[in-house]
């Protein structure tokens, strides 16, 4: 009985095995499948980041951003004082390679200038014979930089003939001189003259009477002088305004405005020479130079000292070529103008041309010419000698400069009577000298 019984318990144990295994299949494809439905529904998994570090990581990100937001302003504002500061620096080495460029053209120029007189003079030669050697007198011609003034440049090759002309500086000062001046150039025939216009009124003047007329860019240092300035501070402008004309190569016949022509200058020029200069000397001595014996008695034995003495070149007519002693003159003249406004400029145009070199100074090496005084007259010449001349009152000066009287004006057109419309008398009412 036990063994039946036994039998039948493993029976009744035995039939559910094979539901329970069906199940757990269920169960397990189940679990399978909300897995799948959950993975799907929530990729990020179901237990997200709390609400306290999501704000925590937004603000440092914030945080970060303003971070970075400050230091692209202050690279910004670095950037930008950098740049100002290259800037400024461009431009200091744009000014000094103008400068080097400049120094660069005059080595070239003296280069030129060697190389020439070595053309000229040819290779070494003993010494000639006693009395057939002579010197090289005429420096070479620089060679033209139309780069300096292209607008002058344009208008010089219009008026000058053969690269030379007369200039003339002038203000609403000397208007009325200024007419008579280019009436007579006129008349005369001349073509090749300029007037420098310091001022609109004169430009609108020269213009308005078929002048050749040339209207400088504004400059501050030029124009306040060149609007207001009296004769001799004028008179001082051209030192630095004539620099460009002789740069472009051309060579100029500077001339005041108190000269009446009366012939052309220009068939009476040398040329040889790096300036020919009118003189206020009013003979041969003065014109040309004489030794000049200074008396000191207390020096017993040795009491005569000879000296060497000429009157002085007239700045306010002369003839200079384009050549590097001639530019270092102009150079020369405007700075020590610059520096001592109260020197006339006449005085320092001959120190800087005739003074010698010595301990501590350098000499300008330039060649110079006087002209003669009886073609190129002072007005020293005129009243004080030749109206009194019955030879001399005949003969007809290329040009009378009014340089030793303040009546200008009225004495400029007595000259106009006198050698133009053949007025005898025409220079009787005035006296030798000025009565002021």
């Amino acid at each position: 009985m036990t063994g039946r019984r036994d039998v039948l318990l493993m029976r009744n144990t035995a039939q559910p095995l094979p539901k329970s295994r069906v199940a757990i299949g269920v169960a397990i494809a189940v679990g399978v499948l909300l897995g799948c439905v959950f993975a799907f529904l929530f990729p990020h998994g179901l237990f997200l980041p709390t609400p306290i570090l999501t704000h925590t990581i937004s603000k440092s990100d914030n945080a970060q951003v303003a971070s970075a937001s400050c230091e692209s302003s202050e690279r910004m504002n670095m950037l930008k004082s950098e740049f100002v500061a290259a800037s400024e620096k461009n431009a200091e080495l744009k000014k000094q390679i103008r400068e080097l460029t400049e120094r660069l053209k005059l080595a070239e120029q003296r280069k030129d200038q060697a190389q020439k007189q070595v053309l000229v003079l040819g290779k070494q030669h003993k010494a000639g014979r006693f009395g057939t050697v002579k010197g090289l007198r005429t420096n070479p011609t620089i060679i033209p930089d139309e780069s300096v003034n292209p607008r002058l440049g344009k208008i010089l090759e219009k008026v000058a003939v053969q690269r030379e002309l007369i200039v003339a500086l002038a203000n609403s000062n000397v208007k009325d001189m200024l007419e008579v001046w280019f009436t007579n150039i006129k008349q005369v025939g001349i073509t090749n003259y300029l007037v420098v216009a310091l001022d609109e009124e004169i430009a609108r003047f020269c213009e308005s009477k078929a002048v050749p007329v040339y209207k400088r860019d504004p400059d501050v240092g030029i124009d306040s002088v060149a609007r207001t300035g009296g004769n001799h501070a004028v008179s001082g402008l051209k030192f630095r305004v004539l620099r460009e004309f002789l740069q472009l190569g051309y060579s100029v016949l500077l001339s005041d405005v108190d000269i009446v022509y009366l012939q052309n200058p220009f068939h009476y020029i040398y040329r040889d020479s790096d300036v020919e200069s009118m003189t206020d000397g009013h003979n041969n001595m003065t014109a040309y130079g004489y030794n000049d014996v200074f008396d000191e008695p207390a020096m017993g034995w040795a009491r005569y000292a000879h000296t060497m003495r000429i009157w002085v070149y007239n700045s306010g007519f002369f003839y200079i070529r384009p050549t590097i002693p001639s530019i270092e003159l102009l150079d020369r003249v405007a700075s020590r103008l610059s520096r001592e406004p109260n020197s006339w400029d006449q005085a320092v145009f001959n120190e800087e041309l005739f003074k010698p070199s010595h301990p501590g100074y350098d000499g300008l090496h330039a060649a110079r010419r006087t002209m003669d005084f009886y073609l190129f007259m002072n007005s020293k010449v005129l009243f004080k000698t030749v109206r009194k001349d019955a030879k001399l009152s005949k003969f007809k000066p290329v040009i009378v400069h009014v340089n030793y009287h303040p009546d200008k004006l009225p004495r400029m057109k007595a000259i106009v009577e006198f050698y133009v419309k053949g007025k005898k008398d025409a220079l009787e009412a005035f006296p030798d000298g000025s009565d002021w």
